[in-house]
């Protein structure tokens, strides 16, 4: 049987060497903000073939729209990110003009400005609802498992890994935003609430097995019958993934360019969470229930090492029901 649980430091390292560039890209750069976030306004165009973006941001620049940016997207179609302005506004009329004079006719798709302060808001309460989505999974989890030796423990690993995951996905767009001058909007926070969902669920399966076999297998090491529970979810964890996987590479190559970083960011935090519920949150457990972390800061400290035994788990155990996926 594969040993997954010897190899927890291992995979400690792994994770932590995936999200550290990232989170030094968040701490250097930040994140690229939509006009969700700061305010502005979304343009969308369809130009004659052959239209240069280069040109459009030009004519937009001389017009007093500094910071203008133009992303070329499928069938002759520009969006255009730039300052606030109205529809039916002089400056709009003016824009309209010298973009004809340029380029020749054009049709307008659409046009989307949302103000600083509602970008404020909306993005106040993106944070809120992530925090809040935060406390909700650590409560239910506790009290899923309260009939065991320590429920807050497995509350806790599950929001440890789903932070991981998160770290993972935000870490990566600053990347891009740094690279490619991706933003992130409205979207991609619901992207990052669908990743809770999708990462805490996949953390209940493990654990749930866990508890099963804390049971069914009483007389075993802790750290065997996590990794003997790991063992057995693994296949379920993986073809679940891979159905859902297809489903959003299919949305990515052929759904356009309006939500083509939204499914981006569900293919990684998806990818993420299946890796963070069996390679971290689990192996947190073993390394909690073993005392290791609190043997290593004696080690600093130079105190002797406890090596207590976790008291015997509690056979009184509630089901929990884990929805199909």
């Amino acid at each position: 049987m594969l040993d997954l649980v010897g190899k927890r430091y291992f995979w400690f390292l792994l994770s932590l060497a995936i999200i550290l560039p990232g989170l030094g890209s968040l701490a250097i750069n930040g994140l690229q903000l939509g006009i969700d976030f700061t305010g502005g306004t979304l343009w969308e165009i369809e130009v004659e073939p052959g239209t240069s973006s280069i040109a459009i941001q030009n004519v937009i620049e001389e017009q007093g729209y500094t910071g203008t940016r133009v992303q070329e997207s499928d069938d002759n179609q520009m969006l255009i990110r730039m300052d606030e302005i109205q529809q039916g506004s002089p400056e709009k009329a003016e824009i309209d003009a010298a973009l004809q004079a340029e380029i020749g006719s054009y049709t307008e798709l659409q046009l989307q400005s949302v103000g600083p302060t509602l970008g404020t808001e909306i993005r106040n309460r993106a944070g809120i609802a992530i925090l809040l989505a935060s406390i909700g999974v650590l409560l239910y989890i506790a009290y899923a498992f309260r009939k065991t030796q320590n429920s807050f423990l497995y509350g806790s690993c599950a929001i440890i890994a789903m932070l991981h995951d998160i770290a993972l996905v935000v870490g990566i767009f600053s990347i891009l935003g740094w690279i490619a001058q991706v933003e992130v909007d409205a979207l991609f926070v619901t992207a990052i609430l669908t990743l809770i969902g999708f990462s805490v669920h996949d953390t209940i399966v493990v654990f749930d097995r866990v508890r099963e076999n804390l049971r069914l297998r009483a007389g075993d090491r802790y750290e065997d019958i996590v990794n003997y529970s790991i063992v057995q979810t693994i296949p379920r964890s993986i073809n679940t993934t891979l159905t859902t996987l297809f489903t959003l590479l299919a949305l990515y190559l052929f759904g356009g360019a309006t939500i083509q970083y939204f499914i981006l960011a569900l293919i990684i935090g998806i990818v993420a969470g299946t890796y963070s519920s069996i390679f971290n949150a689990a192996q947190i457990l073993v390394v909690w229930e073993n005392r290791e972390i609190h043997d290593f800061f004696n080690r600093l400290l130079g105190r002797p090492q406890t090596h207590e035994q976790p008291d015997e788990p509690d056979d009184d155990y509630d089901e929990l029901e884990v929805p199909a996926r």
